[in-house]
Order: structure tokens, then sequence, then C-alpha cells
């Protein structure tokens, strides 16, 4: 007889920074220098590798996440979220004695409308003009190879590939883990073609096409695709307005799938999930335009609450917005209809439990007729 024991290793490994999140929206312009401005919503959140963590999470797979905690109120309560309402495993995680979880807050400023493949980029990336962020905050005491060690083989691992290459993650790679790979905004603006050597590493990789163009020396997304092809087993450039495109050349499949319109309350972390649900589909098995279409989606959906990590979808959010496409109130809307088409096989993917809702960012509500006149 063969070997049935299950499965039981991670089916995503992370490690990277963790922030405590602070969100505000509804602000009507920018900030000044001088000028105080009241916003009319305002959403906590676990942020940073949280975001990667979570939106994996709730797909139901088993998430392994080594990070740091400070011992402060920022620390306890993103481990509390983390661990006991998201079901995230932090046995590599570590609390650092004297250490401040870092800080930020992020400001999402107006914008009418965004058609969104993933909302902003992954972990990083072009800055945007749909937010802005203030941070406060040091760098970990544990590095991402002191936090690792020696990784345990998991089906999938995460990660953010940097100009220096972490040891663990060929460790990671050696022991048979499959790498998703992103990479973020240069600052120099170097763009130094040695950081694709890592991509040797890895099964995919997930930039957005301005990072993809400026890496590869190409002037349009598809070009770079083609060259990224030739490096890593999968890869995936997302474009914004433009939705995303993808090689598998594992399988010989080509995607290319548009943006979904979404009204936009905050991206934070969209790019993330984009990334946590292109894994989720890809161990499922789905064919590569699915997994795109599915990434577009949760990124989509998550765009339209606060905050980052405690604004995926995960299943339920995701099974919501299929039941509400086919509502049959709306089947003369031809923009549903096209929806019931490209997403059909959503059908046959969701799982027939989808889980109890989710929870979101706490959030302070709009006050009922707007902000009250000081006395």
């Amino acid at each position: 007889m063969g070997d049935e024991r299950p499965d039981v290793r991670p089916d995503v490994l992370l490690t990277g920074l963790l922030f405590y999140d602070l969100v505000l929206t509804g602000l009507g312009k920018p900030p000044t220098p001088g000028e105080e401005i009241w916003t009319d919503g305002m959403g906590t959140s676990p942020g940073g590798i949280a975001n990667l963590a979570v939106a994996a999470a709730r797909y139901g797979l088993r998430t392994s996440l080594a990070t740091v905690f400070g011992d402060d109120y920022y620390g306890t309560y993103c481990r509390d979220v983390l661990a006991g309402q998201e079901h995230v495993d932090l046995s590599l995680s570590r609390t650092a004695d004297g250490w401040h979880t870092p800080v930020t807050v992020s400001l999402a400023l107006p914008h009418s409308r965004l058609r969104s493949s993933g909302g902003t980029p992954m972990s990083g990336g072009t800055p945007t003009h749909d937010r802005a962020l203030v941070t406060h905050g040091q760098e970990p005491p544990y590095s991402q190879d002191a936090l690792m060690g020696d990784p345990p083989a998991a089906r999938t691992a995460l990660v953010h590939i940097e100009a220096e290459p972490r040891e663990w993650l060929a460790k990671a790679a050696a022991n048979g883990t499959k790498i998703y790979a992103d990479v973020g905004w240069d600052p120099t603006q170097q763009w130094s073609s040695a950081l694709l050597d890592q991509l040797a590493l890895c099964h995919a990789f997930v930039p957005n096409d301005t990072e993809a163009m400026a890496y590869t020396r190409t002037d349009t997304a598809a070009d770079a695709l083609s060259k990224l092809s030739e490096l890593v087993p999968v890869a995936v450039v997302t474009r914004g307005g433009d939705g995303a495109l993808a090689v598998d050349q594992t399988t010989g499949e080509y995607a290319d799938v548009p943006a979904l319109a979404t009204e936009v309350l905050d991206a934070t972390g969209a790019g993330d999930v984009f990334g946590a649900s292109f894994v989720a589909a890809s161990l499922g098995g789905w064919p590569l335009e699915e997994r795109l279409r599915f990434a577009v989606l949760a990124a989509s959906l998550s765009v339209r609450r606060h905050g980052g990590a405690l604004a995926a979808p995960g299943w339920y959010g995701v099974h919501q917005w299929w039941q509400s496409v086919q509502n049959t109130e709306n089947t003369a809307n031809p923009e549903n209809t096209a929806l019931r088409r490209a997403y059909g096989f959503l059908a046959d993917r969701l799982p027939a439990d989808p889980g109890p809702p989710v929870p979101h960012a706490p959030v302070t509500p709009p006050a009922p007729h707007g902000i009250p006149d000081l006395p």
C-alpha cells in the first residue's frame, strides 16, 4: 500500500515586518502644512506581512508566519488578531523586549473610481495617488534568517525579494517549497538586474508593470512578461486599471484578464490579497486564467473595506459577491451578465461551506450629520 499519511506541511510560509495600521478614510483632500482636516472614517488592523498572512488564512490555508512583535499594546493586539482570530501559526515568531511594534498611519486620499487588478503594487512598489503613509518604527532585533533558521518544509512560501538575498530562501527552495515572489519599488531607481538572479530559486514572480519593465529594461508589460518567463516557471505582471497578464511555462498557458471596476474605500494591502489569492488558486490546481481572475476579484473586493489585513475577503467574501452577481434582480444588468460569464468557474470552485462572515477592521463610523461644530 502507498503512503496515505496526510500532508501536514504549512500551505503558506511567510516572514517579514509587521505593522500596526491606523487607516483614515473620507478625506476631502490631502492635508497641507498647518492645516487640520477632519475625516469621517477610521479603521485599525495588523499590517505589513500580516496582509499576506490573513489573506491566505481566510482561504483555509495552513499559514505559518515568522515575524517580530513588540512588547507593547500594538504588538499584543496584532498577535491576538493573527493567532486568536485568524488562526495563523506564530510558532516561528518572537516578541522582542523593549522594541516597539512599527505603526503606520495610512491616509486614504480621494479618488473617484479604481479599476483594480490588485489595487496597489504587491508589498511596496510604485508610490500611488490613492494613499499616503506615515510610519514610525525601527529595524527589528531579529532578521528574517534568524527567525527562519532552517525553515520548515512548506507547500509554498510568499516572499518579498530584495537586493540582498536572504539565506533562508535557498534553504526553503532546497527542501521543496515553491517560492512565490514579489518585489518592491527601488528608491535608488537603479533597478539592478542582479536582483532577478534570485528568480532561479522561485516558482513564480508577481511584480507590477512598473517594476517588471524597470527590472527587465523593457517598454511594455507584455515585453517584460516575455523576459521574466525565461527566468521563472510562472510569471505574472499586474497592470492596475488594465488588469493582469501571466505565462505558466509548466502548463504552456497564457492569460490576459481585465480589471474589475469598483468603488475604493482603502487600497491598502490589495496587492497582497492578489498574491495570496493567486497562491490559493494555484494550490487548487486551477487553470491560469481562473487563477488570475480570482486574484483580480479578491483584490477588488478588499479595497471596499478599511485596512489591509482585515479587508481580505476570504471564501466568505467571494461567495457573497458571487451570490450577488447571480441575484435574480440583477439578471437584466449587462455588467452582471458579463461577470457571470467570466466568473462562472466559481460555481465549481467555491467550497460548499464558505464559513462564517470574516471580521473586518474595527471602524469608527461617520457622524450621522457630518462633523459637529465645535463650541
